[in-house]
């Protein structure tokens, strides 16, 4: 639905986004923007290993990932992946603001 992030959200606009399983051992950090182009799903199952125990285990992640899948899929009937892009939409912020300022004082100032 938001116009500005479905550059974002890779989940449709290629083949190589639809991946089943969210572990392609794909190098999306080596240039600017790659990351753009990692499958949402993976994003997710990398985000899960965070907090030092955690780190590196991305076998556990996936497997995470995939029961909230499917207990999301028994109790709504619906794509979760679809019900996580919307999640994502969802949370994306609203309006943003800069930085307006000379002779080193400076404010922000609200954008829409």
């Amino acid at each position: 639905n938001d116009i500005s992030l479905t550059d974002y959200i890779a989940v449709k606009q290629k083949f190589k986004y639809q991946s089943y399983l969210p572990h392609t051992l794909g190098r999306y950090n080596k240039k600017r923007f790659r990351k753009a182009q990692c499958p949402i799903v993976e994003r997710v199952a990398n985000a899960l290993m965070m907090h030092g125990r955690n780190n590196g285990k991305k076998v556990l992640a996936v497997r995470i990932l995939r029961n909230a899948f499917e207990i999301i899929h028994l109790l709504t009937d619906a794509n979760p992946i679809q019900i996580l892009v919307n999640a994502i939409v969802n949370s994306g912020p609203r309006e943003d603001s800069t930085r307006i300022g000379s002779a080193g004082t400076v404010r922000r100032q609200a954008v829409d």
